[in-house]
């Protein structure tokens, strides 16, 4: 990409920061939150713009860490000196083409920008804010904007002088701490300006001596004046390199390599010195040169061909007498003999000088030569650099494998026989190694799967073919089993296609797997058909079965549409009723979990009241594969959206009006949806829901049939409330019987009380008083009875808390002492379950009184009256000190609990239960 000068200049200023790619930092994350803070956008961000893309160092509300150059909106803000707001983006023509502004439905509507200009001008970036709906900023906004675009240029300038200051630390810290000796000189007279710990610690010398010191003085003589020399020629091509001698303080003369580089030092022209000690490098090139002769003999000695030549031509320095004698020379036939001649391609010594260079040395190389007399031979070669008489030169030791190379032509030979018999199988063969890498592969799998085998070798291949990872590993498994047994998969080719297949693995004595598949996605097809085709029948005698069985047309469509949802694996099947005006709701619905329930749901639908259901009159149905490519209108796409659809089926649930009437009235529809992805439908798929709209249809006539037949029953039954009325006479009658019954027990009980005032012994007043609450708890039942607005209907909840209210009043307690606690449904009970369950309550709460709760300790009495499925349950309980443990309740003298046990086993019919412990429960079942 060209750039004008201007925008060199802002890049290269930019790159001075060294702020790219940096990770987050707690100070621009505040300040791009605050950002978005004060403008109430969902995005913001801090971006730099390099020269290829626009990078975000802060943001909020993307998860995108950078975007192209050439499509961002920050290229416009850095282009001016103010800020800039573009209020709509799709007014802009600068953005008609922009993906960011133009892809539904995250769309870029709304941008402001302020540039983050430093002080010398240049924008390095900016602090942007987006909306995803067009706005304005206001004025207090856009000066909030740019004061935190200051701050951001602060913090850049921060960040800028922090890096420079580390880049000039460790500058110092490599001089200082390098482990070589380093010396910083004056240019001209060569006086010492600084000297690192290294050369004060070899050389021996303090840093004050040597900051005494001209450089030249710890040279042996005699390489001074090359030193000047070579500083005065070289000084406009620093750096350069020298050898010579140095003489440490206490007299040793050591060899060294010197590095000269001019520098700028505190104001003076000067030159850095890197020194590396090579004494032992020189000497170890001493005793090469001693060992020469020796390499020599031994090179004769040694029984393979081997040959030295010079790298830059290939001269053939020095061969042994076995290269002789292999490849038929002898030694005139060397005298400007050339590596070249000796190789059977000549590009070979070309390639093998360029693996050399790359590697180093080379081993096991295999090189084709040929003789003298035009025979060839394989060799294995083992090649590297040595320097030989000064000259840099290459050994070549060579192996003949000529015998191996005929073997592996033949084998090759065998392989290709066989890979061609591979190629012509219409079977998909791969050879696997234990590891799970493919080897090797035939055509057939690479035409079907659309796989080369450098894919199979480079790709995760598996995640490829089988995406999803429980299924993958399922595959891998079957695999490496190796059983010989067809196991048939869904494999996914390169071009996103689906194939069924069915594969074998044969596992080799090495580990290695040969697998073998075939493709038998028209088997399996066939096969499906046939499956659905066999669902789609059960579920079509199902729907009529269960039309048959029942006529409540809501449990028949709640049963339909489940099994629908489930046979076509759908997220939601729905069946839509229309009123007369075209409105509708929906009245059945099966949904997967996670979806929006549309059952209930208030559906706002003008689209059928305009017209737009007039096709499904006529019998259409509709499979919609993506609701935004099928050319819906607006209200209709809205709707769908609405209930998250993806792809939707539709057929219309008709009704025939009458047989004189051909045209059908359209009652409803019928539809699946799509919420998780687009889908395309199968043709069978449509028709599945098309031939159930018919029983559906069915169903819906015979309950309109019975709710004709339930409107004429609620006509007789209306005939008989009349008669019913007629009856109601009876009932002051009953109420005059009620009445004399209940003041009769009053007269008893008021009996009872003045004869108990007449005695002086406890015990039978208290049995007197206990006589007196029986016939009060009877006596309440008929007063309920007589003062009820129907004589058939009793107040349980009333009557149980007035007797036990009476009760306790009864016994002249403590304010305060027994606390009571009732909680009491109005169940139905008929007047000789009402008595039972009075006597009991009050034999149970006067036991409570009289025993649970001894020397005025305080307590509370708790009982519940409910409806339990189809029994009634009464619980009496009291937290008391209980019941003895020794005590069998059901066989003892008390009169009260025998009563209580002969009542609920004999009148009520029923079971009574007790928990000892906390205090005393009695738990009472009994039919409703």
């Amino acid at each position: 990409m060209l750039f004008t000068d201007s925008e060199s200049l802002r890049l290269e200023a930019l790159y001075q920061y060294c702020i790219l790619d940096t990770p987050p930092e707690e100070v621009f994350d505040d300040l791009v939150n605050i950002a978005a803070d004060s403008c109430n956008t969902p995005i913001a961000l801090i971006s730099i713009l390099d020269s290829q893309r626009e990078w975000f160092k802060s943001k909020v509300g993307i998860s995108e860490l950078e975007i192209p150059r050439d499509i961002c909106l920050g290229i416009h803000t850095i282009g001016q000196n103010d800020i800039l707001i573009i209020p709509d983006t799709w007014q802009d023509e600068r953005f008609v083409e922009n993906p960011l502004v133009r892809q539904k439905p995250s769309a870029f509507r709304f941008y402001g920008g302020v540039p983050l200009i430093n002080s010398e001008g240049f924008a390095l970036g900016c602090l942007a804010v987006i909306d995803f709906t067009p706005r304005n900023l206001s004025l207090k906004e856009q000066q909030i904007l740019q004061r935190l675009a200051r701050q951001i240029i602060r913090q850049l300038e921060l960040h800028k002088k922090r890096i420079n200051h580390e880049s000039s630390f460790n500058a110092h810290l490599l001089f200082t701490n390098n482990p070589r000796p380093m010396w910083i000189c004056e240019m001209q007279s060569l006086q010492i300006l600084d000297v690192n710990q290294a050369a004060i610690t070899q050389y021996g010398y303090s840093k004050t001596e040597f900051l005494q010191m001209q450089f030249a003085q710890v040279f042996v003589p005699e390489f001074i004046s090359d030193l000047i020399r070579d500083i005065e020629q070289e000084y406009s091509q620093l750096p350069f390199l020298m050898e010579c001698q140095h003489r440490l303080r206490g007299g040793q003369v050591i060899d060294v390599e010197l590095a000269i580089n001019y520098i700028e030092y505190s104001g003076y022209q000067a030159c850095l010195v890197d020194t590396i000690n090579i004494t032992e490098h020189i000497q170890i090139e001493r005793n090469l040169q001693k060992s020469e002769a020796r390499v020599r003999t031994i090179l004769e000695a040694i029984p393979v061909p081997l040959v030295i030549s010079r790298v830059d031509d290939g001269l053939i320095l020095y061969t042994n007498s076995e290269f002789l004698q292999t490849f038929q020379l002898s030694g005139n036939d060397l005298i400007n003999h050339y590596a070249a001649d000796l190789y059977e391609n000549s590009e070979d010594r070309q390639q093998i000088l360029e693996a050399l260079s790359q590697h180093g040395s080379l081993q096991n190389y295999d090189i084709q030569f040929k003789k003298s007399d035009g025979t060839s031979f394989w060799a294995i070669a083992s090649i590297q650099y040595l320097n030989f008489n000064n000259e840099y030169a290459i050994l070549t030791v060579l192996y003949d494998i000529t015998e191996r190379k005929n073997i592996e032509a033949k084998l090759q030979e065998q392989n290709a026989l066989l890979q061609s018999i591979f190629a012509g199988i219409p079977l998909m063969i791969a050879l696997i190694s234990p590891e799970g890498q493919v080897q090797w592969i035939n055509q057939e799998l690479e035409r079907l799967l659309g796989w080369s085998l450098r894919d199979y070798q480079t790709l995760d291949i598996f995640a490829e073919l089988y995406p999803q990872p429980e299924y993958r590993q399922s595959v891998i498994k079957f695999m490496q089993s190796g059983e010989c047994i067809w196991g048939d998969f869904r494999t996914q080719t390169r071009y996103g296609q689906v194939l069924d297949t069915s594969w074998i693995n044969i596992k080799l004595a090495d580990g290695r797997i040969i697998g073998i598949g075939q493709e038998i996605t028209e088997r399996k097809q066939t096969e499906r058909a046939l499956k659905g085709q066999i669902e789609r029948e059960q579920l079509m005698r199902a729907v009529a079965q269960r039309i048959r069985q029942s006529l409540n047309l809501q449990n028949i469509l709640n049963a339909t549409v489940k099994e629908i949802k489930d046979l076509l694996g759908v997220d939601r099947v729905v069946v839509y009723q229309f009123a007369p005006d075209m409105s509708g709701k929906i009245v059945a619905e099966s949904v997967k979990p996670g979806w929006k329930i549309a059952l209930g749901a208030d559906i706002q639908d003008n689209c059928f009241q305009s017209g737009a259901g007039a096709d499904y009159c006529q019998g259409h149905k509709r499979a919609i594969a993506n609701i935004y490519t099928a050319g819906l209108t607006d209200c209709h796409l809205h709707l769908l959206e609405q209930f998250q659809v993806k792809a939707n089926l539709v057929v219309p649930i008709l009704l025939e009006v009458s047989e004189g009437n051909t045209v059908p009235q359209l009652w409803g529809l019928l539809i699946a949806h799509q919420c998780s992805t687009p889908r395309d439908w199968e043709a069978h798929e449509l028709d599945l829901l098309d031939q159930l709209s018919v029983p559906i249809a069915i169903a819906i006539q015979q309950s309109s049939i019975l709710q004709q037949a339930q409107n004429e029953l609620a006509e007789r039954q209306k005939v008989e409330v009349r008669l019913r009325s007629a009856l109601a006479e009876k009932e002051v009658l009953l109420k005059e019987v009620h009445h004399r019954v209940k003041n009769n027990l009053q007269i008893v009980s008021g009996l009872l009380l003045l004869h108990s005032q007449t005695l002086k012994d406890p015990e039978l007043i208290r049995t007197l008083q206990e006589s007196q609450n029986r016939i009060e708890s009877i006596s309440m039942i008929h007063k309920n009875l007589y003062t009820s607005p129907n004589i058939g209907q009793l107040d349980v909840v009333d009557y149980v808390n007035n007797l036990a209210t009476s009760i306790l009043i009864s016994y002249q307690l403590e304010p305060g002492r027994i606390s009571l606690e009732t909680h009491i449904h109005p169940v139905d009970l008929n007047l000789d379950q009402a008595i039972a369950c009075g006597l009991i309550i009050n034999e149970l709460i006067s036991n409570s009184l009289k025993h649970a709760f001894p020397q005025n300790t305080t307590g509370a009495i708790k009982i519940d009256l409910q409806k339990v499925d189809d029994k009634i349950e009464m619980t009496i309980q009291d937290n008391g000190i209980g019941l003895p443990d020794n005590l069998d309740w059901r066989y003892t003298d008390s009169l009260g609990l025998s009563l209580v046990h002969d009542l609920v086993t004999e009148q009520l019919e029923g079971t009574v239960s007790i928990e000892r412990q906390p205090g005393t429960t009695f738990k009472i079942q009994f039919s409703h």
